[in-house]
């Protein structure tokens, strides 16, 4: 698939119509950490999309007639792929995003982890005798249920996690029977790309695994609108949900939107552990990641405390090479994005924040960041800040600490920190959250967990079984028996 450059840069291809395709128009994928040229990929427009359309079209009919265990034995081998080639793909993961090597790692080993559990839920797609007799008047009816594929989904996924997030799109849908079309991240590409090599060594037919890159606004709009594509799985902003929603129409969505996760310090926690949490779910991946913590309620009583001890922690968070080993935090993804961090934390410091420490911005870095004495209103608390910086604001009791937390359009993850069993299922059943964190931050997930967002942070639920759900039809079949 990859043809060698005059350089020693690779120029990758992209899979459209079943086969690796190049173009004229390319997209230079650079290195958030040094600005280089970490490979080239083809610039994909709406023409390319209606190849991937038809192909798949031909690639769903090839994945409804495999049985769950076909399914099951193609998954498995990608997953052991995946397994045999890590250090490979945390090596790109790197390169393309930013986030230090340690973290890549992770995100390779998990990738490959929902790999295997689609598989599993492969061999387990189920539907159910319905009672029909129970109802009025009913007699002689045999109803049951059962589960078929959607036909074609596509799959957009963000530039925080090129790998994992793709992963969660692509395993489902193979695994229910599906073709699916990846549309991944501008920045982010070489992950999606690499996956589908490793899909097609495994047997995944042709047709039925197709990735356009290129352009989101062209070719995600193209995809997303028209009709013969009937399920659409993304992670991303909030503002390009809504509008994929609204080009969309009447199809199966699945929405995995922002946040600006609340983090709630209640008096009878041990600062120095609320402290490791924070640090460890409000920095990785220099804050860009959609349940990071961002805002931290703290109680009056234990907040200079907390405050102390996560001074302390963010004092050993050192930024630098991501390839390199003892580095703990990256670049973020574009200089834009850098600079937009350290504006909004400077606002925060005009309107009466407190800088503790960081925020200062060198090319793509920004140092971790403590915001101190955080009003509600501040574009840092209200907002998704999508890097580095955390906001303290206090509170005087449990009332107000869930007030806050809920004065929010987000609501994707959430959490606190008591040893009260009636505060915490207080916060469990009142915080407007689709994720509830006890005695750890918001940054938390199982990647067999359903996991999603309420309010405008999302809609549908990942995780395999949950999401194989999302990727397939329900059809009730009803046997009108004679007496």
């Amino acid at each position: 698939m990859c043809v060698a450059a005059e350089t020693e840069k690779r120029i990758m291809q992209m899979h459209v119509g079943g086969e690796w395709i190049d173009k004229s128009n390319k997209i230079d994928v650079i290195s958030p950490f040094d600005g280089s040229v970490v490979d080239t990929v083809p610039r994909g427009d709406a023409n390319d999309v209606e190849t991937a359309i038809q192909t798949a079209e031909r690639g769903a009919k090839i994945m409804a007639g495999l049985t769950g265990y076909e399914r099951y034995e193609i998954l498995r081998k990608v997953a052991d792929l995946m397994v045999e080639k890590a250090g490979e793909l945390a090596e790109v993961i790197t390169r393309e995003e930013g986030k230090i090597l340690a973290e890549a790692t992770i995100e390779a080993t998990r990738a490959s982890e929902i790999i295997a559990l689609s598989a599993e839920e492969a061999k387990r797609l189920t539907g159910e005798t319905i009672p029909l007799e129970g109802a009025p008047g009913v007699k002689d009816k045999l109803g049951f249920t059962v589960r078929v594929p959607c036909g074609i989904v596509a799959g957009i996924s963000p530039f925080n996690f090129p790998l994992h997030l793709v992963c969660h799109k692509a395993g489902p849908a193979i695994a229910g029977g599906n073709a699916i079309i990846i549309k991944p991240a501008t920045d982010t590409p070489l992950s999606a790309l690499k996956l589908v090599e490793l899909f097609l060594e495994a047997g995944t037919p042709p047709e039925a695994i197709q990735c356009v890159t290129g352009p989101g606004g062209e070719i995600g709009d193209t995809l997303c609108a028209d009709r013969r594509v009937r399920k659409i799985t993304f992670t991303g902003s909030r503002d390009v949900g809504e509008h994929i929603c609204k080009v969309a129409g009447l199809k199966r969505v699945t929405m995995e939107l922002g946040s600006n996760s609340p983090l709630i310090v209640m008096p009878d926690a041990d600062p120095e552990k609320v402290a490791r949490a924070a640090a460890a779910s409000g920095y990785s991946n220099a804050g860009q990641v959609c349940i990071s913590t961002q805002r931290v309620i703290a109680h009056e009583k234990i907040y200079g405390d907390f405050l102390d001890a996560f001074q302390s922690e963010v004092a050993q968070i050192s930024t630098g090479d991501p390839l390199t080993e003892g580095t703990r935090m990256g670049p973020m993804i574009r200089e834009g994005d850098a600079t937009r961090v350290t504006e909004w934390i400077q606002e925060a410091v005009s309107d009466g924040a407190e800088l503790l420490t960081g925020g200062e911005k060198q090319d793509q870095f920004v140092t971790p960041a403590i915001l101190a004495n955080v009003k509600p209103e501040m574009k840092i608390s209200c907002d998704e800040v999508f890097g580095p910086a955390v906001g303290v604001t206090r509170v005087n009791d449990i009332d107000e600490a869930i007030a806050l937390a809920n004065d929010t359009n987000y609501g994707l993850s959430a959490a606190i920190f008591t040893q009260n069993v009636d505060w915490a299922m207080r916060f469990v059943r009142e915080v407007e959250s689709g994720n509830l964190m006890v005695n750890w931050g918001t940054q938390w997930r199982a990647d067999l967990m359903p996991y999603g967002g309420v309010k405008e942070s999302g809609m549908g639920k990942e995780g395999p079984k949950y999401a194989i759900e999302e990727m397939t039809e329900l059809k009730m079949a009803i046997f009108h028996l004679d007496s």
